[in-house]
């Protein structure tokens, strides 16, 4: 059995025991919605079918992305700048997906 959960605006595919990062998150346990749960042949996707629908998780760590460096350059006008970005990510586990 697998689900699709969504947080931080963004859409995940997980089953039990996986770790995913997932955007900042300052909680320790999370009970997601699911958006779509797949149980071998049977798919659940409409919002009736999932009304009971519960994904839970645990915040087991927390992980940076990769550095992004910037720069803009504008010609004859001596305007320079640098600037630089390193996103910051929760890592979850999966505890449980059930049906409801």
């Amino acid at each position: 059995m697998y689900a699709v959960i969504e947080t931080g605006g963004k859409q995940y595919r997980v089953a039990e025991g996986d770790r995913v990062d997932v955007e900042l998150i300052h909680a320790e346990e999370l009970d997601l919605r699911p958006v779509m749960l797949v149980d071998g042949e049977q798919v659940l996707a409409t919002p009736e079918q999932l009304s009971g629908a519960r994904v839970q998780a645990r915040v087991v760590g927390e992980a940076k992305g990769p550095k992004i460096r910037g720069f803009t350059y504008k010609a004859k006008v001596n305007e320079r700048r640098r600037w630089g970005h390193r996103q910051h990510y929760s890592t979850i586990e999966i505890t449980s997906i059930s049906k409801g």
